[in-house]
């Protein structure tokens, strides 16, 4: 009686096993999150990065001043959940010109009409349907030539930082770095 017990107990718990491996296996909402995490608050114009104890820094940002959106040609800043999809300009000096995401030469002054990408560039991945368009569209976290216009929306879509401020945030992060941005 104990055999056929035991040999009932180890098929019960083989088939039980068997199910679990064809069954979709998805993270724990308990699953802890992965630390830095970066938020942007567009009302407060505020750049969050948070770490394993909460909030580490926060620094003033520039989004659009076209407001928020999606479609392209909009120059409106896009929200929900990002990556950073790339790190551009490592070592480059501060202020240096990106065009294109090559660094020109150039060291731009402060001020002037133009929206220049300085410094450094984390461009943007959107993980959601309606933001996924985010890297054709070329949205990046970049420092500018517009400090004076950091705190107030002013971009073109991008979100723009001091540059001292893009390039300490650049060295704390890492591609795949999680963002998001919200209204």
């Amino acid at each position: 009686l104990m055999v056929v017990r035991k040999n009932c107990l180890r098929r019960a718990l083989s088939a039980s096993i068997q199910r679990r491996k064809l069954m979709p296996q998805t993270p724990s909402p308990l699953t802890p999150p992965t630390f830095p995490l970066l938020r942007i608050d567009v009302k407060r114009q505020i750049l969050e990065l948070f770490g394993e104890h909460g909030i580490e820094d926060l620094y003033p940002v520039s989004t659009s001043k076209f407001g928020l959106g999606f479609e392209e040609g909009s120059f409106r800043t896009p929200t929900g959940k990002f990556r950073i999809a790339e790190k551009i300009g490592e070592n480059a000096p501060s202020g240096m010109i990106f065009r294109s995401r090559v660094a020109t030469g150039t060291i731009s002054p402060q001020g002037g009409d133009d929206d220049l990408v300085l410094s450094r560039i984390l461009w943007l991945d959107g993980l959601e349907p309606e933001n996924a368009n985010t890297r054709e569209r070329y949205i990046y976290i970049h420092g500018t030539n517009q400090e004076h216009l950091v705190g107030t929306p002013a971009s073109h879509g991008c979100i723009r930082l001091k540059n001292v401020d893009m390039i300490d945030l650049f060295e704390r992060v890492s591609a795949g770095t999680a963002i998001e941005i919200i209204g």
